[in-house]
């Protein structure tokens, strides 16, 4: 045998060996259902920006704002998929709590025009918040809510 070649009888052995590790997954899987309560799941990803010396600046309240909604769409996936009242005030939870974080963050930039685009976004989620159908704004107007900001935050 020369370099790197495997000989024919342990590819066979390692193929098997593998076909059989699937199907044991799969067979421990089958008819399993995995249950979770809204809000157990950790946020898989964080874009949240680093504390400097630019905060309040226009890319750095956008990063925010951003970081913001996605923790928030993740939140509102999870109740999205319940139904009744504790995914609806679930879901209003959720967007009064973006709605203030985003008032706050809005609050930081040294932009006008950014300040007042981050108002609209917090107000249209506290007007989905107290909302009896938060999830019409949730398959709706949230989908598109952060390119109000988009025009502030510069190239």
């Amino acid at each position: 045998m020369k370099g790197n070649v495997v000989p024919q009888r342990r590819r066979t052995t390692l193929s098997l060996a593998l076909a059989a590790c699937l199907i044991a997954s799969g067979v421990l899987a089958a008819g399993c259902e995995i249950e979770a309560e809204p809000g157990s799941l950790p946020i898989p990803v964080s874009i949240a920006p680093a504390p400097s010396a630019s905060a309040g600046q226009p890319k750095y309240v956008c990063s925010a704002v951003q970081a913001i909604l996605l923790q928030g769409g993740v939140r509102l996936a999870e109740y999205a998929t319940g139904d009744g009242a504790e995914a609806r005030e679930g879901m209003q939870q959720t967007f009064a709590d973006m709605a203030g974080q985003i008032t706050t963050a809005g609050e930081q930039s040294s932009d006008p025009a950014q300040r007042a685009a981050a108002d609209a976004i917090a107000g249209d989620l506290t007007r989905a918040s107290q909302s009896g159908d938060p999830e019409t704004f949730l398959n709706g107007e949230f989908v598109t809510i952060g390119q109000k900001l988009d025009a502030t935050c510069g190239q």
